[in-house]
């Protein structure tokens, strides 16, 4: 590294090009490998994701003391003698359906006939699906027979004359050119079937090996954290794939079986295409649907049965996909729908139709690999259905954008299963902690930090009107990632946030109409933590009320005087600024409980070292300690036998 600050400055301004470019040569040259090798990685990826279907089956029969080899043997034999057999099956029905088509051509010939006349009548209509009809005459052209010549039909009649007939042959190839052309239409296809079939057996047969050798790329110190994740990542896949695989073969038999009942032709080959089909995300479905409407069309001289068909496809896709599919593996396979779309487009591209089928579940093995494996994480946020942001940070970028309206929208959503005060310590205080850390690097002025703090106030006043619950509600489910991401990283309600004390619950000095006074501090973003404490105290049965700064100062009427004064602190304060107002509350309420509210996360030594510091009579760092001490406080002299309501609606 060079000591020139001029040259050392040029370098680190270059990095972020430099990191670029060799991020996009890295992408370049993984996609000109797969697709160069993807005559030998097409089959290992097929054997890979086989083998997440096989591996229950051999673990089943391992359990029935079979040996390991004979099982993945077993296993693998019946796995290809079943592929090869509707293989099979699928050749025998487009053979059969290839010759029946001629039969449809004329039926086909006349609908285009009669659409053609129809649309003549509306002007318009004519010239714009003209140039379909005259595809759809080709088509019908082509699946005639073939007419006999004159030469053929007078040599049949008897009544001419055979004329001299020239033929020209192309020269006579070799040999090895013969065995060349049998070898690429014939030899390729096995030779990619046998090293899918051997790649399986040995993924099988080295499965253990092979996950170790996984845990030493991921290169964790962890070996039983990153042993339990990859385990866990494997069953899940198994559990995946299997359950696509069930879920697809049904939808094949249902097609299958309905088509036959409409008397579509070769309905065994419409539902073995279907149910393959629907392996390809999102239009595989619609994709699988043309060729049966289309020989329906022909079959059919009206339109029932075409018409059943589509009807067909309607229903049963809605099910599968709406229905079937979320109880078989939940609302998503965890990819996000924007890189589904995309990994089909560039599957599709590198490795062509076995690319399309293969999108999906390869994308699915990537986001797997990304969760679980440290070093891939960017997987995870690049393919992955969840949140890039926490839901503390997309709290935040909405006041940010000027967007509260979306954070209200998504409060309420989570309000639905949990506390409010469970939201304001987890989401929406921790969006205030950030907020004023960026006020404190000057990266928020204060015109900013003005509609910043709008912005909080807006949220925190709406979802101060939601309604009260009755209990957290397990059963409804949360919608969206957003949601879901939010259950999952904020901690459980604390039993306080179900209470609500009742006026016989309270002690005296707390019956009033608002004995708990809320004193913010001149910080920015202050008033709404205050409001927030406010609200949740008075949700909870004391009545509490949200002051500025200076309430105190004049002193309190007798009457007024509160039985607990909050200040709540988001700034960094100085002690003694602190101290200063506890003396000033003590002399404008004698009697009164103090509560000091300091909204930053703090280890336990320094929260021992501020209490003996101040001298209030309670410290806080998150609302519900607060509700907690101001709920033991309000209820102190009461009868033993008072029971707190549960929070009602």
């Amino acid at each position: 590294m060079t000591n020139d600050p001029v040259t050392t400055r040029l370098l680190r301004q270059a990095l972020p090009v430099v990191t670029t470019l060799a991020s996009l040569l890295l992408v370049v040259t993984l996609a000109g490998a797969l697709y160069l090798g993807r005559d030998i990685l097409v089959p290992v990826a097929l054997a890979i994701l086989l083998s997440f279907v096989l591996v229950p089956a051999v673990r089943w029969l391992r359990r029935l003391r079979v040996p390991r080899a004979a099982a993945v043997l077993l296993v693998v034999l019946l796995a290809f003698g079943m592929l090869g057999a509707v293989g099979s099956l699928i050749a025998r029905e487009a053979a059969q359906l290839a010759a029946d088509l001629p039969r449809y051509s004329l039926t086909l010939r006349d609908k285009i006939t009669a659409l053609r006349a129809a649309t003549a009548e509306r002007g318009g209509l004519s010239d714009t699906f003209s140039g379909f009809f005259d595809m759809a005459e080709e088509i019908g052209k082509e699946l005639q027979p073939p007419a006999k010549t004159e030469s053929e039909t007078s040599a049949a009649l008897g009544t001419a004359e055979r004329p001299m007939q020239v033929e020209i042959h192309a020269p006579r190839s070799g040999l090895l050119t013969t065995l060349g052309s049998v070898a690429g239409g014939v030899l390729h296809p096995l030779a990619t079937f046998g090293l899918i079939l051997l790649f399986t057996i040995f993924i099988l047969l080295q499965r253990e090996d092979l996950r170790n050798r996984a845990i030493r790329l991921a290169g964790s110190s962890d070996l039983r954290r990153t042993t339990a994740a990859i385990d866990d990542a494997t069953a899940r896949l198994s559990r995946f794939f299997i359950a696509q695989l069930i879920l697809n073969f049904a939808f094949g038999v249902v097609i299958g079986v309905g088509l036959w009942f409409i008397g579509v032709p070769s309905p065994i080959l419409f539902g073995v295409i279907a149910g393959i089909a629907r392996f390809v995300p999102y239009v595989g479905a619609v994709i699988s649907a043309v060729l049966p409407l289309a020989i329906a069309v022909a079959v059919d001289p009206g339109w029932s049965m075409a018409i059943q068909v589509a009807i067909l496809f309607v229903i049963v896709e809605p099910i599968a996909g709406h229905v079937v599919e979320p109880l078989l593996y939940g609302h998503s396979t965890g990819i996000s729908p924007v890189a589904v779309i995309l990994a089909a487009t560039i599957w599709t591209f590198l490795w062509g139709p076995i690319g399309l089928l293969l999108a999906t579940p390869l994308t699915v093995c990537l986001v797997v690999l990304g969760r679980h494996v440290e070093r891939l994480w960017f997987l995870d946020v690049i393919l992955g259905d969840r949140p890039a942001l926490g839901p503390q940070e997309i709290f935040y970028q909405r006041m940010l954008a000027g967007d509260p309206a979306e954070a209200i929208e998504q409060g309420q959503l989570f309000l639905k299963e949990r506390a409010l005060v469970t939201y304001y310590d987890e989401v929406v205080l921790a969006g205030l902690r950030m907020a004023q850390e960026d006020a404190a690097r000057g990266m928020l002025d204060r015109e900013r930090q003005g509609e910043v703090g709008a912005g909080f106030r807006t949220v925190v006043e709406a979802l101060g009107q939601a309604r009260r619950r009755v209990m957290p509600r397990r059963s409804r489910k949360p919608r969206g990632a957003e949601a879901e991401a939010a259950f999952a990283a904020v901690g459980p309600d604390r039993r306080a946030a179900g209470i609500v004390l009742a006026p016989e619950d309270l002690a005296p000095a707390w019956r009033g109409p608002a004995p708990v006074l809320c004193v913010a501090s001149g910080g920015a973003f202050d008033e709404a933590a205050t409001l927030m404490l406010a609200q949740t105290l008075s949700r909870h049965g004391l009545g509490a009320r949200a002051a500025a700064g200076d309430a105190l100062r004049e002193g309190v009427p007798e009457g007024e005087r509160p039985a607990m004064i909050c200040f709540s602190y988001l700034d960094p304060i100085s002690l003694s600024q602190i101290r200063l107002t506890i003396r000033r509350a003590r002399k404008a309420a004698p009697g009164a409980t103090i509560l000091v509210g300091l909204w930053r996360e703090r280890d336990p030594a320094s929260l021992a070292r501020l209490r003996r510091a101040v001298s209030a009579d309670l410290l806080v760092t998150s609302l519900s300690d607060a509700l907690d001490a101001a709920l033991e406080r309000a209820r102190a002299g009461t009868a033993p036998a008072a029971l707190p309501r549960m929070a009602a609606e």
